[in-house]
């Protein structure tokens, strides 16, 4: 109930005399005529502002209750699950102990952690210069770098890869950019394909993952660089204008360069990061739990081989700089079957097909992907078989 000032006001009067405590009829009568002038106002006051007074009164209550037992139940909730969590822990820590202790185990971890330690310097490194790519290289360098004729500005675009190195994750919103800048399109994803797999981070990595087979890192710049400028001349000679939508801006456009740097590589690491973790621990399994004689019938068959493999590649979506340590733990397999893997990965998985589909549009990368795999697969399968 809401109080006016004058009810306020007599119901502060009758308290006085009250507390003065007089005597006599009169004053009683006066304390009696002031309270009930009290009421009466207040009453009059509750009538002519009721139902607004009720309804805020009603709203100011419920929301501080609520917002009062939610807050006080997730306070209390937090603690209670932690505590759960650890006494759960420690009542089973004699089977994870033991678990952690078997030799498969023990296997998984040894393959999982040298996977990451190995790949992870060069996947901070290469997301690094990406983002600096990315946020302080224009896209109208490459515009004016490139030639006017579509057929020649193709390769050179593929080779700019090997220039300027950038993982998927960056390659993909600097292949809009050429486009809204008015690069040919064929131009512009030669270098979607060849930056995140020709650029020296992903050789060097390669080198390091393959000391005594030099020839793996010649062979998947070959046959990256090749495979890039195939699918730039096949849209060239096939692709239609209404399959490519127009890219939108990126959303770092706009910011200040130091911004937009660290918030392009907050987003790289999470998301590659992420996928290195998810393909270090699929490595591991296939190292440590699948049977070794299932392995090896499915390597036994290099049309198989190569197969299963550049279908790994697409599943475990693991950033360019990384997955060349994943595939040399796959010792099992030919080096033509992981060259299908380290040419396949950065070109087409669905990371990058969900990329493609965000920026270039549903339709295109519907037939771009489908295409991609199948060059990839045929390149890497070619150059395998002359270099390796």
């Amino acid at each position: 109930m809401t109080r006016t000032p004058d009810a306020d006001a007599a119901g502060a009067g009758a308290a006085d005399e009250g507390r003065e405590g007089p005597t006599g009829a009169g004053a009683g009568a006066a304390s009696a005529a002031g309270a009930a002038g009290a009421t009466d106002v207040a009453d009059r006051s509750h009538g002519s502002h009721g139902s607004h007074g009720s309804h805020g009164s009603h709203e100011s209550h419920g929301s501080h209750g609520s917002d009062g037992s939610d807050g006080s139940g997730a306070t209390g909730s937090s603690p209670l699950i932690l505590t759960m969590l650890l006494l759960t822990l420690v009542l089973l820590q004699g089977p994870i102990r033991g678990l952690l202790s078997a030799p498969v185990m023990q296997s998984w971890m040894t393959v999982f952690v040298a996977v990451l330690v190995q790949a992870l310097p060069f996947l901070v490194l290469g997301v690094l210069l990406s983002a600096a790519i990315a946020v302080f290289v224009p896209p109208s360098f490459f515009a004016r770098a490139l030639p006017a004729r579509p057929a020649l500005a193709v390769p050179v675009a593929g080779l700019a890869g090997a220039v300027l190195p950038g993982c998927e994750c960056a390659s993909v919103p600097v292949a809009g950019a050429l486009v809204r800048r008015g690069v040919t399109p064929a131009a512009a994803l030669a270098f979607l394909l060849s930056a995140p797999a020709i650029n020296p981070i992903v050789l060097t990595a390669t080198a390091v993952a393959f000391p005594r087979e030099p020839g793996m890192v010649v062979a998947r710049f070959v046959a990256s660089l090749l495979v890039a400028c195939a699918m730039g001349w096949l849209w060239q000679r096939f692709g239609r204008t209404d399959w490519l939508r127009t890219p939108r801006r990126s959303p770092h456009e706009g910011q200040g360069r130091g911004a937009a740097f660290w918030g392009s590589v907050r987003h790289d690491v999470v998301h590659a990061g992420g996928f290195l973790v998810v393909g270090a621990m699929a490595a591991a399994t296939l190292k440590a739990v699948v049977p070794a004689s299932w392995l090896r019938t499915a390597a036994g068959n290099p049309l198989v081989a190569i197969l299963a493999l550049a279908v790994l590649a697409v599943l475990l979506s693991i950033c360019s700089e990384a997955d060349a340590f994943v595939a040399a733990s796959l010792t099992e397999f030919s080096l033509t079957a992981k060259l299908a893997f380290l040419v396949v990965g950065p070109m087409i998985d669905l990371k990058l097909f969900a990329m493609q589909a965000g920026t270039f549009g549903r339709g295109f990368a519907l037939r771009f992907a489908p295409a991609t795999f199948v060059v990839a697969i045929a390149g890497a399968l070619l150059t395998g078989a002359v270099l390796l």
